[in-house]
């Protein structure tokens, strides 16, 4: 049976693992080898790969596993040169044919027999070989060997060992993988007439109905891998081979038959000499598991050369179907921890059926047992029910691992099967094998076994889905059976030699109920002190297995037993041994252990006076000072400011989407309340970060709080007190809409508990209660923050936040956290686990071996105690003794050897380094005690051994409470008082930051830490009595976290140098060893990698200490290192006052734990990880499925919310178990936010400063940048003279035409252009056009101003007010839109103009329509007579480009709702754009050929459409009897950037100008609209809003007539000679405003009304892109080539002529106009038009039209002519009354080259003007993009 690699996996390792470990426990007696899953699933695996992807053997024998489908070609070994290839002949050239040997003499070996053999090449022959009727089988069908052993009958060559080298020998050609079941197919007989004739088929039992399919066996060699015949074994007295099947065809379960026949067992015992096989349990590669039967005897596997073939016993396996009971993928209905356990529970049985657990069980073991429930039903227990323990976790990890990953759920259970009933038990036995003594078993574990070996077995069915999809494969050749229940017991024995005596498993009994009484009885007896775990498998009468597992071991026991209890009930019984006295045997063993046992003994012969004297300085002389203290807990650092930003942009992107969750633009204030967990400390350590921060200074509310007492109404624990809180902060959200309130949830993981489950406790289910509540959920202006350092409860299935508000801290690992400035480097939890990996010095994480000796042995002696009463009394047992040993006199030296050498030396380090500093700084020293009733107890007893031994001035103990404040003796708040320089007497410190540099012992208890932070002086944590059972990552993280501290980073150090380690510290003359509190191991902040350390290079002197070594006794010397003891005396006497203190800021704390917690965080599992990562998150939630992959070390934190999102949900005791969305996978919280970061990183700073940037952020989104510039050019005489009196209400027509029109241009946005000659302007020589050019393009002055109310915003508002306004109220489909063409003609156009309306069918009443088609008539104007106080009649039209997003369109609160009618004016290429963000807003397209247009065709446009519906309007109105003169005749031109209108308030009486205040648009308009006699105006506007423009307390003329921007009210009657420019791109307002006066219309100016524009960068019409033709990437063009001479080859531009044209006059006019370049006097003469010349070039407008109103040029001499598309009103006799320089400049500008000379011929130009063939130009257009050409001359 071959030996081919065809293609597939080849990974045999556990079965080599689990032979391995089997031949060692069968052939030594004394070692105890390795157990296979600590070889293989415990640890990671490093496997070689081959070149084609397979898995790499040492083994030269591949797996034979059959292929998928198609089966993969099979190529036959090459012959030998020469040799025979005839079919029917051996490669010897011997026949082989049975029809040519029937009638030879045959030589058959002993134990061999004559086979005939099918070859498809000769198929009318039967061909003879012989082979060793060991490896085939009997006439069952059962007993065959793997393998194969034959001759050759023809040449006779012996010792064929593979089938597949025996294929190749006879020649059989095949195609595909020999196998012995598919060619070995008949015995070969005698007859009576002596010749071999054909005889029965070899029965290969199902070979029948697996044909079909193919076999893998991972652990046999390649013959047995590919053969078609069951997966046989070889059972002996301790030699077994474990077969692995491979699933190629995933139908296999349902084609094996059931009803197989039992196998039967060999008899052979092979000698010890024989190899151990090497075959396995758990599938590796593509396999999947299944066991083969084992008996007693048999061969070992048939590759071990040393076995002897003289003897023969064969098995097989029968295949048996998984029952349904397992495989429906049902939970188990107790879940959790608290769930699992019941004393003797179980469901209730037939009457007799129960086990009586006996009578003083536990007082006769010395334990409680536990019974883990497998598989069926356990027995009722009754009787002595309080000392055993029933757990359903184990019942439920199997029915987990049964549930089929969902991926594979679509394709049906049949394909792919979960783990079997058998295969889980036997996986189970090896995994309780494999512990060693001291370990609990633990769910977690079993289950990634379960899933890895499932996932293993199914690895080719798993790739074979992904790749074929959904085609699935044809059937193949058949599959091998799986582990039956027969063969169960016997595996299960034999796994459990490997560990003597650990593991004992119970088969015989017929019924879980006598083999619990059989483990009971062997309990009362004795007779399993040393089992740990008893496995009970049995068949009930319905043939189905049931199991159990007894934990019988003390160690176990007690793990598990504590470990199921819930921290309420751990503090409850803990507290009742306290109280109820069971701890006096304890305290009596203690005192009975001698004299060095008894604390009081002891206690009395210490000399206190002598101790006190030895450690207290002289007090006569002066106290000195240590000038080294310094406390920098509240200064804010980089990285918090920028983890405040994170939070700013989550909140900013909420606000930002489309599901306007949040609008900040209508907050304006900041109010907030900070959620605690009910920690006196933590509390005042919020206030108290609180006060420092400066937010409430930030927010405005530092008026209300004038001290620390005043900042605690913003912070509230979360006890019954904060109800009212919470209701208040609703209450103050009803009435302050406009106000956001951030609730921040600090520490956010304690208590996640439901309302709902909280079982009458008012402590659990309050957070869900009050912050979970409707009207906080529903509050559209409260935005929850939920703070922790432990999100996992928070990132479940059903989490209320969404992964997309979660900010996570910047990681330690991650390049970010380098681009901020830190002066401290965070030292956490996985730096600490690093300093165990490093191998530099002593780690800061360690564990203390004689305490846990110490305490395991009481714990076994004392089994009825909770563990953590025992340890708390050894641990204040140790600390007694240890102070006693330090201060306590030479009588007590010799109690060092009963102490352990961590204890002692911190107490050494406590009590020696105060008394180096001058103010008698320290270290605290942290004693973490969860138990209250623990911890109040050890902190009576140190203080009793503390005062006892006169120490009570050296160091303080302290009682940390949750529920109880600070309490310091006065000494040393004097000195805490004189440290932080507190003048106060009645100050006391609140929180543990404040006992900053005391020397201390902390006592912090409470059965979780509750976010209390320590202080920088931290130097130990003595961790040694928390729970070593709390399998939850939060639990035993957020212990570590306390150690978590900010390395104060020396900024000296150059960048990658070590921090040396200060060893001079340490007292020469000391003697002990155990004083090394210098010589932790010390991080460099410096350096990149946590957890480095170096001894120094240089440290002048060297220390006589090394660091300590636990393996020395603590009373040994050191050896000094120092090569002059007195230079080194003197170096540490003259260090001996220096300040630990200062020194240890650069060095974390060390750090011990329990030992089972200690292998725990440093085990690392396969993925690189702490084993406690694997851990159930948190206690409220539990795992999906058992089929979860591991955490992986290269995930960042968002891909482990997303792990724990995906993989756990939440029990029903978890506040969010309820939020489920219907129909929906998520129902995320939108205003709803979740902050992550380490413990103690800074978290609290961080959320502060958020609340500060947060009210900065919508203080600036209140306020706009607006332009704020003086007026230019304003000492014009006019300004002197008055004409209105300042108290006028409104303008008198007669006095504004009698007012000179101002020509000059006060507008600072017109600060670059030319100056309009006026004969009353005199411009002095600073008047600013002497100013460089590059000044031109800086950014103009803004001022920060707050939006009013009456604000137009932009699209980004979306307040409730103006929702439907918008048309975003979905209750509201109003602002569905209609389509409408209007159709007006023009003579300037030359062609009809279509135009588009987009009307919302909520603004359609604004129109009138005709009757019979709907056809767009025109747009309904009122009458002049028509007045309402909530209706605007001007239509207002606002032109805009580019500015969809950002475009002041949103007039809602600027009218204040009135009734108006308001219409973009959009490009055709915009339309879709602007209709989406504005679907409630009329738009007019422009037609198409203005795409490329600027701003003067779309005031073109808007005006001769306004005059042309005006007609439509007065005939309309005719109709309905009104005249024509009372129609409405006005419309409003507006920018898009005006933003707020202002008045000024005038005195009545005096006159003077008050304060300028806002108003509304409404209130403007309907001012103006009121004005007398206001149809005889053509324009009327209003100034531009300038902060220094208006001073208050003077007259001011009010009204006044000159140059109006911006915002228009436009008279379209009076107007109707006078046309915007539509080819004009600048400068427009300017060129219309001269030619409408220059036709007598009145302008009016309103100057006590202001309009404020807004800067905004983006879009507009002043937008201009010139590039060129031959790409569409802007390319920097000079001015210079925006002209060419016509005919030229030159750089054609993509730019329209007309921009072109402006821009170089603009730029290049002083050159073309040389004798006017800042010269005022000399003006160049315009004609009929103003063009921008420069800021250098002054323009003097004239008009050409008869009657038109000019300034008198008489006398005035012009250095220029400008004639710009000049009509037939210029004429050569207009031309002459005009006088010029000589060699003033002339420029004709016109359309055509035709028309530029008819121009010069019509005006008789030629006679004063001097041309030559050069000075004619074009633009730098293309002939199809129409250039406009100029000529330019000189005066004669």
């Amino acid at each position: 049976m071959g030996n081919s690699h065809t293609g597939h996996l080849q990974s045999t390792r556990f079965e080599e693992m689990l032979h391995n470990s089997i031949e060692a426990s069968l052939r030594s007696n004394t070692v105890v080898p390795r157990p296979v899953f600590s070889q293989l699933y415990l640890e990671a695996e490093q496997r070689p790969y081959s070149n084609d992807g397979r898995l790499e053997e040492e083994d030269d024998e591949g797996d034979g596993s059959d292929s998928n489908s198609p089966p993969v070609p099979y190529q036959m070994k090459p012959p030998p040169e020469g040799s025979c290839t005839t079919d029917g002949f051996c490669q010897a050239g011997k026949d082989l044919r049975l029809s040519s040997m029937a009638t030879e003499s045959l030589e058959v070996p002993p134990g061999f027999q004559l086979v005939g053999v099918k070859s498809p090449s000769v198929p009318d022959h039967i061909l003879g070989c012989a082979v060793d009727l060991r490896f085939l089988p009997d006439e069952c069908g059962r007993n065959a060997l793997l393998g194969f052993s034959g001759n050759c009958i023809g040449c006779g060559e012996k010792g064929f060992r593979y089938f597949t080298e025996f294929a190749n020998h006879i020649n059989l050609k095949l195609t595909t993988q020999p196998k012995k079941q598919k060619h070995l197919k008949y015995h070969l007989l005698r007859n009576a007439q002596g010749l071999l004739v054909k005889g029965p088929a070899i029965c290969w039992k199902g070979i029948d109905s697996r044909m079909r399919h193919s076999v893998s066996n991972v652990a046999a060699g390649p013959e047995e891998q590919s053969g078609n015949g069951p997966t046989d074994l070889l059972p002996n007295s301790g030699h077994t081979t474990l077969s692995t099947i491979n699933h190629t065809d995933l139908n296999t379960h349902l084609q094996i038959s059931e009803g197989s026949p039992p196998l039967t067992n060999g008899s052979h015992v092979p000698g010890p000499q024989q190899h151990a096989s090497q075959t396995g349990v758990v599938a590796n590669g593509p396999g999947r598991p299944a066991i083969g039967s084992m008996s007693n005897s048999g061969p070992p596997k048939k590759r071990h050369k040393g076995w002897s073939p003289e003897s023969s016993a064969i098995t097989d396996v029968t295949p048996r179907p998984v029952p349904n009971s397992m495989t429906n993928g049902t939970k188990p209905a107790d879940s959790g921890a608290s769930g699992c356990l019941s004393l003797g529970s179980s469901p209730p049985l037939a009457p007799g059926e129960h086990v009586t657990v006996p009578d003083h069980l536990l007082q006769t073991c010395g334990l409680r047992p536990v019974i883990y429930k497998g598989h069926g039903t356990l027995p009722h227990l009754s009787g002595n029910l309080g000392d055993v323990l029933v757990s359903g976790l184990l019942q439920k990890c199997y029915r987990s691992s049964q549930n089929l990953p969902r991926i594979y759920e679509q394709y049906g259970t049949a394909p792919i099967q979960p783990i079997s009933t058998e295969m889980q038990i036997l996986l189970t036995v090896y995994y309780l094998v494999q512990l060693a003594p001291d370990q609990a078993p633990q769910m977690e574990d079993l289950e990634q076994i379960f899933m890895r070996s499932w996932r293993e077995s199914h690895l080719t069915e798993i790739r074979q889905y992904q790749q074929t999809l959904p085609q699935f494969p044809p059937p193949l050749p058949c599959l091998a059976q799986p582990l039956t229940p027969s063969q169960l017991p016997w595996l299960a024995k034999l796994a459990t030699s490997s560990c003597g005596e650990g593991v004992l498993v119970l088969d015989t009994a017929p019924s879980l109920m006598e083999a619990l009484e059989d483990t009971f009885h062997r309990l009362m007896e004795g007779r399993l002190n040393r089992t740990h775990y008893v496995v009970i498998i049995c068949m009930n009468r319905s043939q189905e297995i049931e199991s159990c597992v007894v934990v019988t071991g003390k160690h176990q026991t007690r793990a598990l037993s504590e470990s199921l209890l819930s921290p309420n009930d751990c503090s409850k019984e803990i507290a009742h041994e306290l109280s109820s006295g069971s701890v006096a045997e304890l305290a009596f063993y203690f005192s009975s252990l001698g004299p060095d046992g008894d604390v009081e003994a002891l206690l009395e012969k210490a000399s206190p006076e002598s101790s006190a004297c030895a450690l207290e300085p002289s007090r006569d002389s002066p106290k000195p000072t240590c000038a080294e203290y310094c406390v920098e807990w509240h200064e804010i650092r980089p990285i918090q400011l920028a983890v405040a930003r994170k939070l700013l942009s989550h909140v900013c992107a909420i606000a930002d989407s489309s599901t306007q969750n949040l609008d900040l633009g209508s907050f304006d204030k900041v109010e907030f309340l900070i959620c605690v967990p009910p920690s006196e400390v933590t509390f005042h350590q919020v206030v108290l970060h609180l006060w420092n921060s400066g937010v409430l200074r930030e927010l405005g509310l530092d008026q209300d709080c004038l001290s620390l007492k005043d900042a605690e109404q913003y912070v509230v624990k979360l006890n019954q007190s904060a109800v009212g809180k919470i209701n208040g902060l609703i209450q103050k959200s009803k009435m302050n809409p406009y106000t956001l309130f951030i609730l921040v949830h600090d520490h956010a993981h304690t208590d996640i508990s439901s309302g709902q489950y909280s079982g009458g406790d008012s402590s659990l289910g309050l957070v869900d209660s009050l912050l979970n509540c409707r009207q906080i959920r529903d509050a559209p202006n409260i935005l929850t923050l939920h703070v922790t350092s432990f999100p996992f409860a928070f990132q479940t299935q059903y989490t209320r936040i969404s992964p997309y508000n979660e900010i996570h801290w910047p990681s330690a690992f991650s390049n970010d956290v380098d681009l901020y400035n830190e002066k401290t480097k965070y030292f956490g939890v996985s730096e600490l686990l690093e300093t165990t990996r490093s191998g530099s010095g002593l780690p800061l994480l360690r564990y203390d071996s004689s305490f846990e000796s110490m305490a395991a042995a009481l714990e076994e002696r004392f089994p009825k105690l909770q563990s953590a009463v025992i340890r708390t009394h050894v641990l204040i047992q140790h600390y007694s003794m240890a102070l006693m040993a330090t201060a306590g006199g030479q009588t007590l030296q010799a109690l060092q050897k009963h102490i352990s050498v961590e204890t002692l030396e911190m107490v050494q380090c406590l009590l020696s380094t105060s008394q180096r500093c001058p103010s008698r700084h320290g270290h605290m020293l942290l004693l973490r005690i969860p138990s209250p009733a623990l911890a109040a107890l050890a902190h009576q007893r140190l203080c009793h051994v503390r005062n006892r031994l006169g120490l009570h001035e050296q160091f303080e103990i302290i009682l940390g409470d949750p529920a109880a404040a600070l309490t310091v003796d006065k000494h040393f708040l004097d000195q805490l008082r004189a440290w932080l320089k507190i003048l106060d007497p009645d100050w006391a410190p609140r929180t543990y930051l404040e006992l900053e540099a005391l020397p201390c012992i902390l006592i912090l208890t409470g059965m979780d830490p509750l976010g209390e932070s320590l202080p920088r002086s931290l130097k130990y944590c003595d961790l040694r009595v928390i729970s070593c059972w709390s399998l939850q990552r939060t639990a035993l993280e957020q212990e570590l976290g306390l150690a978590a501290y900010l390395l104060k980073a020396k900024e000296d150090a150059p960048h990658g140098s070590h921090v040396p380690s200060d060893l001079s510290e340490s007292d020469p003359e000391k003697l002990s060893s155990t004083d090394n509190e210098e010589e932790e191991v010390v991080v460099d902040v410096n350096n990149a990698s946590p957890g480095n350390a170096s001894p120094p290079a240089t440290q002048p002197p060297p220390s006589d200490w090394t660091p300590l070594d636990p393996e020395k006794q603590p009373n040994q010397r050191r050896q000094s290192k120092s090569t002059s003891s007195g230079s080194s005396s003197s170096w540490a006497s003259a260090l001996r006052q220096c300040c630990s203190w200062a020194r240890n800021l650069s060095r974390p704390p060390v750090v011990l734990l329990p030992k089972a917690v200690y292998d725990l965080i440093t085990t690392v599992d396969s993925s690189g990880l702490p084993k406690s990562t694997s851990f159930l998150p948190h206690s409220s939630v539990e795992w999906v499925s058992s089929f979860r992959p591991l955490l992986s070390k290269m995930m960042t934190c968002t891909e482990q919310s997303l792990y724990y999102r995906q993989w756990t949900a939440p029990k029903p005791d978890h506040m969010d178990s309820i939020n489920r969305a219907d129909g929906r996978s998520d129902n995320f919280h939108p205003r709803r936010l979740l902050l992550s970061g380490p413990p103690q990183v800074g978290k609290t700073g961080a959320y502060l400063q958020f609340l500060g940037i947060l009210s900065r952020m919508l203080i600036r989104l209140m306020e706009v940048d607006i332009y704020d510039e003086e007026d230019i050019n304003c000492n014009c005489k006019t300004d002197l003279v008055r004409y209105h009196q300042s108290v006028a209400t409104w303008p008198n027509t007669e006095t504004i035409s009698r007012m000179p029109f101002d020509y000059i241009i006060h507008d600072p946005k017109y600060d670059d252009i030319s100056t309009i000659y006026s004969p009353d302007f005199n411009p002095n020589a600073d008047d600013g056009k002497s100013r460089r050019q590059e000044d031109v393009y800086l950014r103009r002055r803004t001022a920060r101003i707050k939006l009013s109310k009456y604000a137009a915003y932009n699209t980004y508002h979306h307040c409730e007010q103006c929702h439907q306004y918008m048309g975003f109220t979905p209750q509201y489909q109003l602002y569905e839109s209609t389509l409408h063409t209007f159709t007006f003609s023009h003579l300037l156009l030359g062609e009809e103009i279509q135009l588009y309306f987009i009307i919302p069918k909520s603004k359609e009443h604004h129109f009138s329509f005709s009757q019979s088609g709907g056809q767009l008539e025109s747009m309904r104007l009122p009458l002049t007579s028509d007045w309402s106080p909530d209706t605007i009649k001007s239509p207002i039209f606002t032109p805009t480009t580019g500015r969809h997003e950002h475009g002041l369109f949103n007039l809602y609160h600027a009218i204040e709702g009135a009734a108006h009618l308001h219409i973009l004016v959009i490009k055709e290429y915009e339309m879709a754009v602007y209709k989406k963000y504005w679907p409630n807003h009329i738009m007019l397209v422009l037609p198409t050929i203005f795409n490329g247009a600027g701003i003067g065709a779309a005031h073109f446009l808007i005006k001769e459409l306004s005059h042309h519906n005006l007609e439509l309007e007065r005939s309309r109105r005719v109709d309905h009897g009104s005249r024509p003169r009372d129609v409405w005749p006005f419309i409003i031109l507006a920018d898009d950037s005006c933003v707020m209108w202002n008045s000024i308030d005038v005195d009545p009486k005096s006159g003077t100008t008050g304060a300028e205040r806002n108003v509304s648009l409404k209130q403007v308009l309907q001012h103006m609209e009121s004005s007398p006699d206001i149809t005889q105006y053509g324009l009327c506007g209003m100034r531009k809003w300038s902060n220094c423009g208006v001073g208050t307390g003077r007259q001011k003329e009010p009204f006044s007539r000159g140059h109006l921007h911006d915002f228009l009210l436009l008279n379209v009657d009076l107007t109707k000679n006078v046309q915007y420019n539509q080819n004009r791109f600048t400068c427009d307002d300017v060129d219309f405003n001269l030619r409408a006066h220059s036709a007598g219309l009145l302008i009016c100016r309103f100057n006590n009304f202001s309009v404020m524009k807004k800067q905004i960068a983006i879009g507009g019409y002043g937008t201009f892109i010139i590039k060129t033709k031959m790409t569409d990437v802007p390319t920097t063009i000079q001015p210079s080539q925006y002209i060419c001479a016509p005919d030229s080859k030159h750089l054609f531009l993509a730019t329209p002529a007309q921009l072109l044209l402006e821009k170089y006059l603009q730029h290049t006019s002083h050159r073309l106009f040389p004798l006017s370049a800042r010269n005022y006097s000399y003006p160049v003469l315009s004609v009929d038009c103003y063009l921008n010349l420069g800021p250098e070039v002054t323009v003097c407008f004239v008009s050409s039209r008869p009657h038109s109103i000019n300034i008198s040029t008489t006398g005035l001499l012009f250095s220029g002519l400008l004639l710009y598309f000049c009509d037939s009103f210029v004429t050569p006799e207009f031309l002459k009354k005009f006088q010029f320089l000589k060699g003033a400049t002339l420029c004709v500008i016109c359309p055509n080259r035709s028309s530029l000379r008819q121009t010069v011929v019509r005006l008789e130009l030629e006679d004063k003007w001097r041309f030559r063939l050069s000075d004619e130009f074009q633009t730098a257009n293309a002939k199809e993009d129409q250039p406009l050409f100029f000529l330019t001359g000189k005066h004669i």
